[in-house]
């Protein structure tokens, strides 16, 4: 199960972090500073860490930065700056996602939730759907010897679908896996993405098919 280091001055919200995501089933590691987080990311393997911005010694805006440098984890912001040149700041340093306190439990949950799903795609780096291989590092889609390079979200819709095959997928499942939980824009793009992909896909020329599951969203089938 995914371990979870939540970095925070103040001793009642790393209790009510770790009780809210030990019920979830994650492993909760905690820290009460930059430097005591640094020490246990060193020392342990962790796949996501939660940081607030207020703290002493070393506060969250360096701590953000050095874990960037150092490590490949999804970062979540937690702080009571609501500003919003304090959440550029920390996107600018390498966070991946934001959030407010006072939050409620179950955003929080929902949020880690995703961007452990974001970061899944990106590491696991190859997939092969019945021949056709899909390369996350450099987004290319390899298919009898020939590689065609895809924009970015085309990949990251076809590379989701991929990993879930035979299971449906929902537009608002594919737009918080790829496009991240605060995306403001309609959900029509996955429909426009998935034309895409239809169309440098063909049903006929490739061993798998995009189906469309009405009123829910879509899942990849290889064919038999």
């Amino acid at each position: 199960m995914p371990t979870v280091l939540v970095v925070d001055d103040e001793q009642h919200i790393r209790e009510l972090i770790r009780l809210t995501l030990v019920r979830e089933g994650y492993d909760v590691i905690e820290a009460k500073d930059g430097h005591g987080a640094v020490e246990i990311l060193e020392q342990q393997v962790v796949h996501l860490i939660v940081i607030d911005i207020m703290m002493p010694k070393m506060d969250g805006w360096e701590l953000c930065a050095y874990v960037r440098e150092h490590w490949d984890i999804p970062v979540l912001m937690l702080t009571a700056l609501g500003e919003t040149q304090h959440k550029v700041r920390g996107l600018r340093l390498g966070a991946d996602d934001y959030l407010v306190k006072p939050f409620a439990p179950e955003e929080l949950v929902a949020r880690i939730d995703a961007l452990l799903r974001r970061y899944r795609i990106q590491a696991d780096r190859t997939v092969d759907i019945a021949g056709v291989k899909l390369y996350a590092d450099t987004y290319e889609v390899e298919w009898q010897g020939k590689r065609l390079s895809l924009p970015p979200k085309e990949f990251q819709v076809l590379f989701a679908l991929a990993e879930a095959a035979g299971r449906t997928l929902s537009r608002d499942k594919l737009i918080e896996d790829v496009w991240g939980f605060d995306y403001a824009g309609d959900e029509r793009t996955v429909d426009v993405h998935i034309k895409r992909l239809r169309d440098k896909f063909p049903e006929d020329e490739v061993p798998f098919r995009i189906r469309t599951v009405r009123g829910l969203g879509y899942r990849l089938e290889v064919k038999g």
